[in-house]
């Protein structure tokens, strides 16, 4: 691993050469400098093809990507938040990071259906028969 690599949980990487970055104009704040700096960053990141993660997580960082993901598997993020190009690579390489980190979460256990019980369920008639009795004495008196 070099120093431009990004670490992502147990024994997982990107490494430096599987990012492409381009600066592109960027919108927003930074006045007349906005016209003449390219501050933004697009980096590109080649999931499918990656050497440092597993498949499983691969896969799940396409499909967490959405439509920031091609169909080749190249998750494409941009980052125009800040005013500088450092700031911006800096951004768009920890939001990277957390995609990936969030791909390699354990999948969860699927909900297992509950029924009331017997009991519960008889409860909850009787509590409804209370109420309804209730609110059937609140009428208005008739006369005898």
């Amino acid at each position: 691993m070099s120093d431009g690599d990004i670490r992502i949980g147990s024994g997982m990487f990107i490494a430096a050469d599987e990012l492409q970055e381009s600066f592109i104009h960027s919108s927003g704040p930074g006045g007349q400098n906005v016209n003449k700096v390219a501050t933004a960053v697009q980096l590109r990141f080649d999931a499918r093809n990656a050497r440092g993660l597993p498949e499983r997580v691969r896969e799940n960082a396409i499909r967490l990507a959405g439509s920031r993901a091609t169909k080749d598997g190249v998750i494409i993020l941009e980052a125009r938040r800040h005013r500088t190009q450092e700031r911006n690579r800096e951004d768009a390489r920890m939001r990277l990071a957390a995609l990936i980190e969030k791909a390699a979460e354990p999948p969860l256990k699927p909900r297992k259906k509950t029924r009331p019980s017997k009991g519960a369920v008889e409860r909850r008639l009787k509590a409804k028969a209370g109420r309804s009795s209730v609110k059937k004495m609140r009428g208005k008196v008739a006369p005898e």
